[in-house]
């Protein structure tokens, strides 16, 4: 049975100053069996609040420029500090030796679930470790709550182990979407060097 419009079989265009991705849906509901992680005592977890906007959008840069992370960057300040403030949305660092390199927000808006909206390390602490200690955290954090189910999405525009990861984590793809969002190297949100193997397509 039909849910909604489909695209036809074949290509379709995408329209100048537009960006398209294959998302997959992934979702976890019981809480994971499997083994934590080694235990990481150079790194931790801290919450980023309401007064941590600059911090927050710093991090979120530097994690995610080169994936093409754009909506928290095109929203003002005021409007990120009182997303930040809900006491259902909860946003961490994870820091090394002083300095943050990875980023979890989890929001548990949505009845009986959590989603993991962002994820993320930055470049030079990927492939040590650090991120399934962050998702062990991320997990720990999740189901601390009465949650159902723990979701969370990736796309084509992500890290291409990104899919990969989330099952080892314990999580199952259950959904297929195609995202088109306006360019944000046009909006301003990127810079226009951003992900330069993505040609700018300026209307």
């Amino acid at each position: 049975m039909s849910t909604g419009p489909t695209l036809p079989d074949g290509y379709t265009d995408v329209p100048a100053g537009k960006i398209a991705s294959v998302v997959t849906y992934l979702e976890m509901r019981e809480r994971p069996a499997r083994a934590r992680g080694p235990e990481k005592p150079e790194l931790s977890v801290e919450r980023i609040g309401p007064a941590d906007t600059a911090r927050y959008k710093e991090v979120y840069r530097a994690i995610g420029e080169r994936w093409f992370w754009f909506s928290r960057l095109a929203i003002p300040d005021a409007a990120l500090a009182q997303f930040l403030s809900n006491p259902r949305v909860e946003a961490y660092a994870a820091v090394r030796e002083g300095r943050d390199i990875g980023l979890m927000e989890i929001d548990f808006r949505g009845k009986g679930e959590a989603e993991i909206v962002y994820f993320g390390l930055v470049d030079r602490a990927v492939g040590q470790g650090a991120g399934r200690w962050l998702m062990d955290q991320a997990l720990a954090v999740a189901w601390a709550r009465p949650i159902r189910r723990c979701w969370l999405h990736t796309c084509t525009l992500d890290h291409p182990g990104a899919v990969g990861f989330y099952r080892r984590s314990g999580f199952t793809p259950y959904k297929l979407a195609i995202e088109v969002a306006d360019d944000p190297r046009l909006t301003g949100a990127l810079s226009p060097d951003a992900f330069p193997d993505i040609p700018l397509a300026k209307p």
